[in-house]
């Protein structure tokens, strides 16, 4: 058994409120750690646990006097005052916060420390990652870096307080948790802690934290209702503008609240809440954006955000309902294509009523590949035949309507890159130059007025090769590559063609659901038995066609 020093190294508090069986695994990870019990000190509060919790951290008490702390309360309703009193009788140089039912990799604490005393770390983020279906953003470990920046990209989407923390700092400051935020509680101390820090670090290759999403999912973040929330992350929003001015700074940081905490109050459940809490939620949101949602930040959210939070300021009830209901029913509106400018027209778009400019639901920069993806599809396609020359008949309905001039579709050589499979679709490098696209289009307006049906007819060239069927469309001045799927749909019979040097050409669909024609010759040359021979002996194998 490791001896104890005098100061610990680091202090674990862990606040408890029933969480058995996790308990179990959360505790045996913190004595097991491979910084030594002599290094660590364990401060459990039970928050009024009436699960077997209580027993199970006095049998860790028992097993480890020297090592776990366990202090009881009465329930306070959250983890807020359990992990401040745990603060309150903290002895260690560094503290670190861990979820009753999460529980940490072997090294987590001795690389944290490390971290910390090698580059002077006042926070250190270990890396975390989600088990049982828990969604953790893992961008942020993409590489290890000793100095962060709060207003970066990142930090502000990973703002619990599963970090460690030097406890000179906490104390210099006296950072303590709201007691009457039910959720969202760490975020302030977090946020504050990130501020006064004089440096931030990362470790990404690592996984420090296992946070575990419970079968039951009664998580408190999973259980707090839309009022409730919105009552935390209206005070969280307004201590963090007590500490940061108006600016850049203060809009990355609440980029996290507008596209995560409140967008989420307005998602396909909102439509079910009675009508009394559906206007205090656009209340809420709205005095939040007239106070903090800059057109800067406006115009750096995707639209589906942008335009649901406006729609909400604005007190436009019934076009958020809309949007939200025909989205969950149709997917996506189409995309209205309009002198090189792109708009979603989700309602509320140039109707008079809501009064919001276009800017509100234009395309500003955010890449919508799978949006465009998902709107297209294969209607009809066929041969057509005049003599010695094949055309590839096409019609395929695409997401946009408006200016759609630039729709066209190409037979491409070569295969997508993998990054493109996830979207099915990709925005293509500005750099591309978009060659002339043989073959005659036409395009209309689909009977649904929600898209385009655009009708293509390709001339086949008589030739060895494998095309895929790409639509190709301009939003927002980027050019979008969209594979044209056509799984479960019939395709047309191989065609032979030519005369003198007959050739036939076959369309299918591949492994990905993607339609694809080959052409190659009927009667391809013969291989000489001499080729043959030479191929045998040299261990030579003939080419094979793609």
């Amino acid at each position: 058994m490791s001896s104890r020093s005098d100061v610990p190294d680091v202090t674990v508090v862990v606040a408890v409120y029933n969480t058995m069986p996790y308990l179990t695994e959360c505790l045996n990870s913190l004595v097991g750690q491979t910084i030594g019990r002599g290094r660590l000190e364990v401060v459990a509060v039970d928050d009024g646990s009436t699960d077997g919790s209580g027993p199970e951290l006095d049998r860790f008490a028992a097993d480890y006097p020297d090592t776990v702390k366990v202090i009881r309360q009465p329930n306070s309703g959250g983890p807020a005052a359990p992990s401040n009193r745990a603060l309150d009788v903290a002895t260690g140089r560094y503290v670190y916060f861990i979820g009753s039912d999460d529980y940490l990799g072997e090294e987590a604490l001795e690389r944290m420390v490390a971290c910390a005393d090698e580059h002077g770390s006042d926070v250190v983020v270990g890396k975390m990652i989600g088990t049982n279906g828990r969604y953790v953003r893992q961008s942020l470990y993409k590489a290890n870096d000793p100095d962060i920046s709060l207003y970066g990209p990142e930090l502000p989407f990973a703002l619990a307080n599963t970090k460690l923390f030097r406890r000179e700092l906490v104390e210099k400051y006296n950072l303590r948790f709201p007691e009457d935020l039910p959720v969202g509680s760490d975020q302030p101390f977090t946020i504050e802690a990130c501020v006064r820090a004089r440096k931030i670090s990362v470790i990404a290759d690592y996984t420090c934290y296992y946070a575990v999403k419970r079968g039951d999912a009664s998580n408190i973040t999973y259980r707090a209702n839309h009022l409730a929330r919105l009552r935390c992350v209206s005070e969280i929003m307004k201590r963090a503008a007590d500490l940061i001015g108006p600016g850049p700074d203060r809009d990355a940081l609440f980029k996290r609240h507008f596209t995560w905490e409140l967008s989420k109050l307005i998602q396909d459940d909102f439509i079910r809440l009675d009508a009394r809490t559906q206007d205090e939620v656009c209340a809420g949101i709205g005095k939040l954006a007239d106070a903090y949602f800059t057109d800067a930040l406006s115009d750096s959210m995707g639209v589906k955000r942008r335009t649901r939070l406006r729609l909400a300021q604005r007190g436009a009830l019934d076009e958020l309902c809309r949007a939200i209901k025909e989205e969950a029913e149709y997917g996506a509106p189409p995309f209205y294509l309009e002198e090189g400018r792109a708009f979603a027209r989700y309602p509320g778009f140039r109707d008079g009523e809501s009064g919001l400019p276009d800017r509100c639901f234009e395309i500003l920069g955010e890449v919508v590949a799978g949006r465009l993806a998902a709107d297209t599809e294969l209607v009809s396609s066929d041969w057509q035949q005049d003599g010695e020359k094949l055309w590839l008949d096409l019609a395929i309905r695409i997401g946009v309507v408006g200016d759609t001039a630039s729709a066209v579709v190409r037979l491409a050589h070569g295969a997508m890159p993998e990054s493109a499979d996830k979207a099915r679709a990709r925005k293509l490098p500005t750099t591309y130059q978009a060659p002339p696209a043989p073959g005659e289009f036409q395009r209309e307006t689909a009977p649904d007025g929600r898209g385009t049906i655009l009708r293509a007819r390709i001339p086949i060239e008589r030739t060895t090769a494998k095309y895929g069927v790409r639509a190709y469309v301009d939003i927002a001045g980027a050019t979008y590559e969209i594979p044209v799927h056509g799984k479960d749909l019939p395709m047309p019979l191989a065609r032979r063609w030519g005369a003198e040097s007959p050739y036939k050409v076959a369309a299918h669909v591949n492994s990905k659901g993607r339609m694809v024609v080959n052409t190659e010759p009927l009667f391809p040359p013969k291989v000489s038995l001499g080729t043959r021979l030479r191929s045998r002996l040299t261990g030579a194998q003939p080419a094979k066609r793609k």
